[in-house]
């Protein structure tokens, strides 16, 4: 079973990702929060495997509740919003945040979001991926940016399944464009990842158009 925290500020919206998940035979809600600072001390209580993170709440917004989430290994975080290039969304996926999904999004594909999440695959709502990515990117940073030698651990293959990370690819896209099986990229993403002291493949896909692999 995945176990679902849902985080949402409007009470008819959460219930509804409620009723939508519960759905789902392999999901089960462990718990509701009406804003950030419920959000993390639910997370810290409950250990779920996945937060549903809406970003615009009161009290502690999304992102810094995303950010207190991560930095803690409480959950990996599943960011739900209205906009697709909305800035919450920019500020949550530099906090660590897995996966983005807008709140338009279909009953079933919100549950296979969860799903691919879960497995620690992260996603990006396919209609946004690469702008989403290369608007990301292009976004001032504030404070120093990323150190190009942080690559230098990397094998040649690992760079290259990092641009193809950079490129919103999926897992099975990588395995096409690099000739390789599906189950080796996984296996690479996971060994670059912790090069890379990441915590999500978005994250990883990021950190590649920054410095341009």
């Amino acid at each position: 079973m995945i176990r679902v925290l849902v985080a949402e500020d409007q009470s008819a919206v959460r219930a509804g990702l409620v009723l939508i998940l519960r759905s789902a035979p392999d999901i089960e809600v462990a718990g509701e929060a009406a804003d950030g600072e419920e959000a993390v001390a639910l997370a810290r209580e409950l250990r779920p495997d996945l937060v549903l993170m809406d970003v615009q709440m009161p009290r502690l917004d999304g992102v810094s509740a995303t950010r207190q989430v991560v930095d803690e290994g409480l959950a990996d975080v599943l960011v739900l919003t209205t906009f697709d290039l909305d800035e919450y969304v920019f500020g949550a996926l530099r906090a660590g945040a897995s996966g983005f999904l807008l709140k338009n999004t279909e009953a079933q594909a919100l549950i296979e979001a969860v799903r691919t999440v879960a497995r620690g695959e992260g996603l990006i709502a396919p209609a946004v991926t690469r702008r989403l990515i290369a608007e990301f990117a292009a976004k001032p940073v504030r404070g120093p940016g990323p150190d190009p030698a942080v690559l230098e651990s990397l094998t040649r293959r690992e760079r290259e399944v990092l641009s193809c990370l950079g490129d919103g690819l999926s897992n099975a896209e990588i395995a096409d464009r690099l000739a390789m099986a599906e189950a080796t990229v996984k296996t690479h993403v996971s060994r670059l990842l912790g090069k890379l002291e990441l915590r999500s493949r978005v994250q990883a896909a990021v950190l590649a158009q920054e410095l341009g692999v």
